[in-house]
């Protein structure tokens, strides 16, 4: 069997890969980044401090996307785990609204920042408005992600217009993570709007930069991003310049780029889903981003079992406060996905997880 694993978090199987083994774990795209990203790169001149607030460059092409805004509305940071970081450390103290499932990290990052999470539970993967309307009286913020990590789908249209409303009348911030804004199956993105609306995005899920590093936050409100400024002054610096050049040229890519990527992950979602649907497990077909979460029972056991006894890697569904389901990621070429279904099929012979 090996040594046991510690289920306890998802850490246990970040970064593993490779000697036969097949992860449907981290959501990192397989798929090259664009050419226009890594061409003419001048890493001697990007080994230096930078502006903390990120380059000039960067905030101004960006400002480019969002309406009505400058390139002091913008923050450039390590990622978007780092945006979501300073924008609670920003809006502490007070609670959180968060979504349930939710990604692994979004109660840590709440609670490091001394603020608390309360929780909605999600109704077939989507937002209960009833639910939805009673909790974020109480709470200073609301975190939205849509597409989700990790139910694959996406909140309705006039879903989201009504938490602008409500959010809006209340005075309580929307953080509103787009980092799969640009892969959506059914329909284009919608962008929440309003002055308490906070924007978290990443070049890392668009381009396949996610080693990169490169996020940004966007809010109208500037005493908002001062304070970001001012909190990451005292703790990351500046984002490396490196990422930054790479990002901006990454802006430049054609379209046909992210059209290209989005007709493969929705041949890979519309593969794995009639599989994980033929082997009979219930769940719901993703919209976008690239993950599904079928329910499973004794899925301890079970992701044991694949890793030990067949080497896949999938998460645990409690990590994403779904105890009776499990996550996987299709962020793996066909060939990968399907040889992985296998050992997935042989596993089921061993532990009983319907």
């Amino acid at each position: 069997m090996g040594t046991p694993l510690n289920l306890d978090t998802p850490a246990v199987f970040i970064g593993r890969q490779g000697n036969g083994v097949i992860s449907f774990g981290s959501g990192q795209p397989d798929l090259p980044p664009p050419k226009e990203a890594i061409e003419g790169i001048d890493i001697r001149k990007d080994l230096r401090y930078g502006l903390i607030q990120g380059q000039l460059p960067l905030r101004e092409n960006l400002s480019k996307e969002y309406p009505d805004s400058t390139p002091d509305n913008f923050v450039i940071t390590n990622g978007a785990s780092e945006a979501l970081d300073l924008t609670f450390r920003a809006l502490a103290p007070g609670k959180v609204l968060v979504p349930r499932p939710y990604y692994y990290s979004y109660p840590p990052l709440v609670e490091l920042a001394g603020m608390e999470p309360v929780y909605t539970d999600l109704v077939e993967g989507r937002i209960d408005l009833d639910d939805f309307k009673k909790k974020i009286k109480d709470c200073k913020a609301v975190l939205i992600n849509s597409p989700s990590n990790p139910t694959g789908r996406i909140e309705c249209v006039e879903t989201l217009k009504e938490i602008e409303r409500i959010t809006a009348e209340l005075g309580v911030y929307v953080v509103s993570d787009e980092v799969y804004k640009d892969l959506i199956y059914e329909r284009g993105n919608y962008h929440i709007n309003g002055d308490q609306v906070i924007t978290v995005n990443s070049f890392s899920k668009t381009y396949a930069m996610c080693g990169v590093r490169v996020g940004y936050l966007w809010s109208s409100d500037k005493k908002f991003v001062d304070r970001v400024i001012e909190i990451k002054t005292h703790t990351s610096m500046n984002t490396n310049l490196v990422g930054q050049d790479m990002a901006l040229k990454a802006m430049d890519t054609p379209r046909a780029y992210i059209d290209e990527q989005q007709l493969i992950w929705r041949g890979r979602r519309d593969f794995i889903y009639e599989k994980f649907t033929e082997l009979g497990f219930d769940l719901w077909k993703p919209e976008g981003a690239f993950y599904i979460l079928p329910k499973c029972k004794n899925a301890r056991q079970f992701v044991t079992t694949l890793y030990h006894d067949y080497q896949v890697i999938a998460y645990l569904g409690e990590w994403f406060g779904a105890p009776d389901r499990i996550r996987l990621s299709y962020a793996l070429d066909k060939e990968m996905i399907e040889e992985g279904l296998g050992r997935i099929a042989d596993a089921m012979k061993k532990v009983p997880c319907l």
